[in-house]
Protein backbone atom coordinates (compact mmCIF):
# COMPACT_ATOMS: atom_id res chain seq x y z
CA UNK A 1 0.00 0.00 0.00
CA UNK A 2 1.40 3.47 -0.95
CA UNK A 3 0.89 6.52 1.58
CA UNK A 4 2.05 9.79 0.61
CA UNK A 5 2.21 12.09 3.37
CA UNK A 6 4.06 15.54 4.41
CA UNK A 7 6.78 15.00 6.61
CA UNK A 8 6.38 17.07 10.66
CA UNK A 9 8.95 18.63 12.68
CA UNK A 10 9.70 15.50 14.48
CA UNK A 11 9.85 13.65 10.84
CA UNK A 12 14.24 13.59 11.74
CA UNK A 13 14.57 10.21 10.74
CA UNK A 14 12.26 9.84 7.86
CA UNK A 15 14.11 13.23 6.48
CA UNK A 16 17.27 11.54 6.51
CA UNK A 17 16.09 8.68 4.65
CA UNK A 18 14.67 10.93 2.43
CA UNK A 19 17.83 12.59 1.53
CA UNK A 20 19.69 9.38 1.18
CA UNK A 21 17.30 7.99 -1.29
CA UNK A 22 18.36 11.38 -2.99
CA UNK A 23 21.78 10.45 -2.43
CA UNK A 24 20.95 7.03 -4.43
CA UNK A 25 18.68 8.40 -7.04
CA UNK A 26 20.97 10.99 -8.05
CA UNK A 27 23.99 9.22 -8.16
CA UNK A 28 25.79 12.10 -5.62
CA UNK A 29 29.32 10.63 -5.09
CA UNK A 30 31.29 12.05 -1.42
CA UNK A 31 27.99 13.26 -0.25
CA UNK A 32 28.00 14.03 3.20
CA UNK A 33 24.85 13.97 5.57
CA UNK A 34 23.93 17.75 7.16
CA UNK A 35 24.06 17.50 11.22
CA UNK A 36 21.06 16.52 12.69
CA UNK A 37 20.43 19.90 14.24
CA UNK A 38 20.37 21.72 10.43
CA UNK A 39 17.93 19.06 9.60
CA UNK A 40 15.68 19.62 12.45
CA UNK A 41 15.58 23.53 11.12
CA UNK A 42 14.76 22.69 7.73
CA UNK A 43 11.66 20.54 9.06
CA UNK A 44 10.35 23.45 11.23
CA UNK A 45 10.76 26.12 8.32
CA UNK A 46 7.49 27.56 6.89
CA UNK A 47 7.50 26.98 3.11
CA UNK A 48 9.09 24.32 2.63
CA UNK A 49 7.59 21.07 2.17
CA UNK A 50 8.87 17.28 2.53
CA UNK A 51 6.58 14.98 1.06
CA UNK A 52 7.57 11.23 1.00
CA UNK A 53 6.02 8.16 -0.81
CA UNK A 54 5.93 5.31 2.07
CA UNK A 55 5.25 1.42 0.78
CA UNK A 56 4.79 -0.83 4.05
CA UNK A 57 6.76 1.33 6.22
CA UNK A 58 9.57 1.94 3.25
CA UNK A 59 10.35 5.62 1.84
CA UNK A 60 10.37 4.65 -1.70
CA UNK A 61 9.85 8.58 -3.01
CA UNK A 62 9.77 12.20 -1.86
CA UNK A 63 9.89 15.67 -3.39
CA UNK A 64 11.50 18.85 -1.98
CA UNK A 65 8.99 22.18 -2.54
CA UNK A 66 9.89 25.64 -1.40
CA UNK A 67 6.99 28.41 -1.27
CA UNK A 68 8.29 31.49 -3.19
CA UNK A 69 6.44 34.97 -2.60
CA UNK A 70 5.19 36.23 -6.04
CA UNK A 71 6.21 40.17 -6.48
CA UNK A 72 3.97 40.49 -9.08
CA UNK A 73 1.13 38.97 -7.28
CA UNK A 74 -0.45 37.88 -3.65
CA UNK A 75 0.35 34.36 -3.73
CA UNK A 76 3.45 32.72 -3.94
CA UNK A 77 4.68 30.07 -6.61
CA UNK A 78 5.87 26.67 -5.50
CA UNK A 79 9.47 25.64 -6.85
CA UNK A 80 10.27 21.96 -6.85
CA UNK A 81 14.06 21.62 -5.67
CA UNK A 82 14.34 17.90 -6.14
CA UNK A 83 11.92 15.14 -6.81
CA UNK A 84 13.01 10.95 -7.02
CA UNK A 85 11.45 7.52 -6.62
CA UNK A 86 13.47 4.64 -6.16
CA UNK A 87 14.76 3.00 -9.44
CA UNK A 88 12.59 -0.06 -8.48
CA UNK A 89 9.86 1.65 -7.71
CA UNK A 90 9.67 4.15 -10.71
CA UNK A 91 7.34 3.81 -13.55
CA UNK A 92 4.83 3.29 -11.01
CA UNK A 93 2.95 6.15 -10.37
CA UNK A 94 4.45 7.51 -7.75
CA UNK A 95 6.11 10.08 -8.98
CA UNK A 96 2.90 11.47 -10.11
CA UNK A 97 0.55 10.63 -7.28
CA UNK A 98 3.68 13.05 -5.31
CA UNK A 99 3.08 15.91 -7.50
CA UNK A 100 -0.25 15.38 -7.13
CA UNK A 101 -0.03 15.57 -3.47
CA UNK A 102 1.52 18.83 -3.82
CA UNK A 103 -0.75 20.04 -5.88
CA UNK A 104 -3.26 19.53 -3.40
CA UNK A 105 -1.76 21.49 -0.86
CA UNK A 106 -1.09 24.31 -2.88
CA UNK A 107 -4.41 24.46 -4.09
CA UNK A 108 -5.68 24.58 -0.36
CA UNK A 109 -2.99 27.05 0.69
CA UNK A 110 -3.81 29.30 -2.28
CA UNK A 111 -0.79 29.34 -4.08
CA UNK A 112 -0.92 29.97 -8.17
CA UNK A 113 1.85 27.41 -10.10
CA UNK A 114 4.10 24.77 -9.21
CA UNK A 115 7.45 24.90 -11.16
CA UNK A 116 10.55 22.73 -11.50
CA UNK A 117 13.56 22.28 -13.63
CA UNK A 118 15.19 19.54 -15.35
CA UNK A 119 18.42 19.06 -16.76
CA UNK A 120 18.26 19.02 -20.92
CA UNK A 121 20.45 15.96 -21.05
CA UNK A 122 18.16 13.63 -18.58
CA UNK A 123 15.56 12.42 -21.02
CA UNK A 124 14.19 10.18 -18.51
CA UNK A 125 12.86 13.67 -16.11
CA UNK A 126 11.74 15.13 -19.02
CA UNK A 127 9.40 12.45 -20.20
CA UNK A 128 8.15 12.31 -16.85
CA UNK A 129 7.31 15.93 -16.86
CA UNK A 130 5.51 16.17 -20.18
CA UNK A 131 3.71 12.94 -19.22
CA UNK A 132 2.52 14.63 -15.91
CA UNK A 133 1.02 18.05 -17.67
CA UNK A 134 4.32 19.93 -17.08
CA UNK A 135 4.39 22.90 -19.61
CA UNK A 136 8.13 23.67 -20.83
CA UNK A 137 9.76 26.83 -21.09
CA UNK A 138 12.95 27.18 -22.83
CA UNK A 139 14.98 29.38 -20.44
CA UNK A 140 19.13 28.70 -19.18
CA UNK A 141 19.85 28.48 -16.07
CA UNK A 142 22.68 30.72 -14.57
CA UNK A 143 24.74 29.65 -11.85
CA UNK A 144 26.97 32.05 -9.14
CA UNK A 145 29.03 30.79 -7.02
CA UNK A 146 29.81 32.70 -3.84
CA UNK A 147 33.27 31.20 -3.26
CA UNK A 148 36.09 33.09 -4.23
Amino acid sequence: MLDIYKLQKNDLQKLSHLIKLYEDVFEMKNFVMPSDDYLKSLLSREGLTFLVADTNGQIVGGLTAHDLPSTYFEANEVYIYDLAVLKKFQRQGIGKELLMKLAKICTKKGESEIFVQADIDDQDALDFYHATGGVPESVIHFSYSTKN
